[in-house]
């Protein structure tokens, strides 16, 4: 082989690695809310491991906006790569806080989620708008020893407030095993939110009972969401019951 043909070959080799060669995918980092847990998650994480998504769900400790989003910190402080945050419900005030000071974080998606501004409370946002029903569905405060209380949804309530859309016997267990809130997580303030320097994405139940329709739209218009999908009827676990469409905007969100 003459010294230009072998030049060729090396050449030609080199171009087609570097069309093949593609950059790494985001791990996504999944944040549930109150009255939830990590397994709420599972369906969405099953659809985006098929897609060969490294995938992350964090055991949120609904304390307090302060502490929680330092766990989320930390664990996105751990990973080498982009990340896309993911959170729903209060885990929206989370990731909203959490995301700052990474530059690793690339996107954010709410999920039936509180993307609050700087001052504002998840309770404040709750009831900004009429529909929420949140309140009547409560069981009695548990008492805390620091003084605090505990929130959870009543179960015999759950499925109407929280999962109309879910099978009974998945919502009957999602009851006996709901994470509870503090009341002060609720009602604390939040920080500048990361959601006014990252790009943003909603999805959300037109039929959720915890966060009106309308706050969720007034938020996701304000926070410039670049893809908004209301889904019809959903619950406010539309994971839970729309894990392939909560999906394909992650996705979205990784590319």
């Amino acid at each position: 082989m003459s010294r230009f043909a072998a030049a060729v070959a090396v050449a030609t080799a080199l171009l087609s690695g570097a069309a093949v060669a593609q950059p790494a995918k985001p791990t996504i980092v999944f944040v549930h809310g109150a009255f939830a847990d990590s397994s709420s998650w599972n369906g969405v994480i099953a659809d985006l491991q098929r897609e060969g998504y490294k995938t992350f769900a964090v055991a949120n400790p609904l304390r307090s906006v302060t502490n929680d989003a330092r766990t989320v910190s930390d664990v996105v402080g751990s990973i080498e790569g982009p990340v896309v945050l993911v959170g729903h419900s209060y885990g929206g005030q989370v990731i909203s806080n959490a995301a700052k000071g990474h530059a690793n974080v690339k996107s954010l998606v709410y999920v039936a989620a509180f993307a609050p501004d700087a001052g504002e409370a998840a309770a404040e946002l709750a009831g900004k708008f009429p529909g929420g029903t949140l309140g009547d569905a409560l069981a009695p405060p548990v008492k805390l020893t620091d003084g605090g209380v505990d929130l959870y949804i009543d179960q015999a309530k759950f499925r109407d407030q929280f999962a109309h859309d879910v099978p009974a016997g998945q919502t009957a267990l999602m009851a006996a095993g709901q994470r509870p809130i503090t009341e002060a997580a609720l009602t604390e303030k939040s920080g500048e939110p990361a959601w006014k320097s990252l790009p943003s994405y909603f999805v959300y139940g037109d039929g959720d009972k915890n966060i009106p329709a309308e706050a969720l739209g007034f938020m996701a218009e304000r926070a410039g969401s670049r893809r908004t999908i209301v889904v019809e009827g959903a619950s406010h676990v539309v994971m839970v019951s729309q894990p392939q469409v909560v999906a394909d905007l992650i996705e979205e969100a990784a590319q």
